[in-house]
């Protein structure tokens, strides 16, 4: 993929018949990459006494321990296992090149604009469906200006640039049916298991999910504004309750998705 400018009509249409044709898959989860996100020289969002990659790695390594505890037949491999700072690129070609059949990216949101602002959020790739949705999205996507080369590295990506915005769609529509049911059963755990705010599944453009070619969710387990929610999320019982939150949606996401076979 180049740089892009403009997208004719019959370019559209070869973009949209390229996109859609993916690898074959016989519906089997043996791979799961569990992405922290952020780490190293990026730190993320912080609250008052606390950074948002600190909580992800915690989150992170939770999970992969406890679908490794309780799921036989899935290996999990981790974007990071310390404080280091893989690039979105990095992540993402990892998922690609391990052939992995779910990516998750784990994070911790940021409301400037409210203190009282709270709950759980989970993303799948999509156009924005409203301006704080693309707020969150350039949030995380910023990352990529701490990188060397990312302009080379993300084919020329312009947050502000609406041809970018639909290829960033095409790229996982053909992942996006499964995207939404992972994501969906994430939320419904965090509110009817764990006893969290949902605030639902949302749509947005982030680069992480952009560039995987495999169902790819993103996350956003609390408001590290909202002090309730930043103690909650620094709290070892908490964060395990958000992670088994997670593995219980990932095991019925399998079971269902094999049960298809």
């Amino acid at each position: 993929m180049k740089n892009i400018t403009v997208i004719s009509g019959i370019s559209l249409i070869l973009l949209l018949f390229s996109f859609t044709e993916v690898n074959v898959r016989d519906n089997k989860i043996r791979t799961i990459v569990i992405d922290a996100g952020h780490g190293g020289k990026d730190s993320g969002t912080s609250g008052s006494f606390s950074k948002e990659k600190d909580i992800t790695l915690s989150i992170a390594m939770e999970l992969g321990k406890t679908i490794e505890k309780y799921i036989d037949d899935v290996n999990i491999i981790y974007t990071r296992d310390d404080d280091s700072f893989p690039s979105l690129n990095e992540r993402a070609n990892l998922a690609n090149d391990k052939n992995a059949d779910l990516f998750i990216s784990i994070h911790c949101n940021s409301a400037p604009y409210s203190t009282t602002v709270h709950g759980t959020e989970t993303y799948v790739m999509g156009l924005n469906k409203s301006e704080t949705n693309l707020e969150v999205a350039k949030r995380e996507n910023s990352v990529i200006l701490m990188e060397d080369d990312y302009k080379e590295n993300y084919d020329g990506y312009d947050p502000n640039s609406p041809e970018s915005m639909i290829l960033f769609s095409l790229y996982q529509n053909a992942y996006l049916e499964n995207s939404l049911k992972l994501a969906q059963s994430i939320e419904n755990q965090f509110k009817t298991r764990v006893g969290r705010k949902s605030r639902g599944v949302k749509q947005a453009p982030f680069v992480v999910l952009w560039k995987t070619s495999m169902p790819s969710i993103l996350v956003e387990t609390g408001f590290l504004t909202n002090k309730n929610e930043e103690k909650y999320l620094n709290d070892e019982l908490g964060k395990t309750y958000i992670a088994h939150g997670i593995f219980r949606a990932v095991r019925d996401y399998k079971l269902e998705v094999e049960s298809q076979n």
